[in-house]
């Protein structure tokens, strides 16, 4: 499984870090970025792509 935030579309809101820390961070430009194995994670990176307010987040596999 891999987890991808685009850039172009990100807010920074920082949604998807609360509801999965362990995939995703608020980077030094202020906006998301996926760092973690979301394979460890699956359910939650999952429902932080589905919060997304921009569906800036893609999860394939």
């Amino acid at each position: 499984m891999k987890a991808f935030v685009k850039k172009d579309d990100c807010i920074g809101c920082g949604m998807c870090v609360d509801v999965c820390p362990e995939v995703f961070e608020i980077g030094a430009d202020g906006f998301s970025e996926a760092v973690g194995n979301p394979d460890a994670h699956p359910d939650k990176t999952y429902e932080a792509a589905e919060i997304c307010p921009v569906n800036a987040i893609e999860v394939e596999g």
